[in-house]
């Protein structure tokens, strides 16, 4: 039998494992039974010899990869990893809320914030497991020096992941933003723009797919990988590994809240935050994916 994954309450048991997020709701006397009847389910499940699974799902690459090859520690733990690639911002986030998966691993702190104050969903940062640089990527031009009056540049169109690339072009002197537009910039906050450059706002995943259309793009590590690019040897710029945008843009294992203390999340996020996998991020993504120390 493949156990439910319990975050504090039971609800019911299914063939595939999925956390409802219900706990709060339940007294104390409901909870204590429910907890007992779980330590019962492990006990049984330890005795058989099968598997926890856990459900997660995840962007193509990097998150999938990642799990794939920490698949095998984290069964060494007692659990199977069931993952499943999304390639949206949305849905994964979704699915983490109706309970249909346990966890997500695709999305950095400050889009989960705005995705919870937008969806009013309630999803927490279970663990921070790596950050992706943001970069500048050449298009139909190779060099900023290049920049012409009018020339279009594609950025992502969600809240955050546009205000990551508006800042780090300001960084590189294409633009200015109105002081305190921050995290929460958009191209309305831009006062001054001296080649009059035209921003493509595209849903993120759509944005390399223009890269022979416009002058440049600027993309999430991830999106950079799939496209084929290197940060080291593509990149005409990007985030410092040690920049604060580095650090807030921390890639998670996102769960419905209150189930981040649960015995199977936090043994997957021990397995994504142990040597072997920071090893194999170093060995594998030539600097597009930092493992988060």
């Amino acid at each position: 039998m493949k156990k439910k994954i319990l975050a504090g309450l039971l609800t019911t048991t299914f063939t595939v494992a999925a956390l409802t997020g219900c706990g709060s709701a339940a007294n104390t006397n409901t909870a204590a039974t429910e907890e007992a009847t779980g330590e019962a389910e492990e006990t049984v499940e330890a005795a058989s010899g099968e598997l926890t699974t856990i459900k997660v799902a995840a962007s193509a690459t990097p998150h999938a990869e990642i799990l794939e090859f920490a698949a095998p520690l984290l069964e060494a733990k007692g659990y199977k990893l069931d993952v499943t690639v999304f390639d949206d911002y949305v849905q994964p986030n979704l699915v983490v809320e109706s309970g249909e998966f346990d966890a997500n691993y695709f999305q950095h702190v400050p889009y989960l914030d705005s995705f919870n104050e937008e969806q009013g969903t309630h999803l927490v940062d279970a663990g921070d497991i790596h950050y992706e640089p943001f970069g500048i990527y050449p298009g139909t031009k190779a060099s900023l020096d290049e920049v012409a009056d009018g020339d279009v540049i594609a950025i992502p169109n969600d809240t955050t992941n546009e205000a990551r690339a508006l800042l780090l072009l300001q960084d590189n002197g294409l633009l200015t933003l109105k002081k305190g537009a921050g995290l929460t910039a958009t191209i309305n906050d831009i006062v001054e723009n001296p080649k009059n450059i035209e921003f493509q706002e595209l849903e993120a995943a759509q944005v390399a797919r223009v890269k022979d259309e416009v002058a440049f793009v600027v993309l999430n590590g991830n999106y950079a990988l799939e496209a084929g690019f290197s940060v080291a040897k593509d990149s005409i710029a990007y985030e410092a590994t040690d920049s604060e945008a580095a650090k807030t843009y921390v890639n998670i294992i996102a769960v419905e809240e209150g189930n981040e203390n649960n015995e199977a999340i936090k043994a997957l996020v021990d397995v994504l935050k142990s040597d072997d996998v920071k090893k194999f991020i170093a060995d594998n993504y030539d600097g597009a994916v930092v493992a988060f120390e």
